[in-house]
């Protein structure tokens, strides 16, 4: 099984989700330093949407119910 790191924010409603939806997911906190909010807009192509959902080394930008 691959590794699904999700990044976002705590308060952020769709990250919550997307955490629920997978908790075995790593969590990267883009508040928590420049450093993971820098590797988040990069993973995003610059878009400041959250989550940003990495699995399979694939991007995707925002959490659709199920996905």
């Amino acid at each position: 099984m691959s590794e699904i790191i999700i990044y976002g924010k705590s308060t952020c409603p769709h990250t919550k989700r997307a955490l629920a939806a997978h908790p075995q997911a790593r969590f990267v906190d883009i508040l928590a330093s420049e450093a993971n909010l820098e590797e988040m807009l990069k993973l995003s192509g610059g878009l400041r949407r959250i989550p940003v959902i990495v699995r399979d080394g694939e991007a995707s930008v925002g959490f659709k119910r199920g996905s």
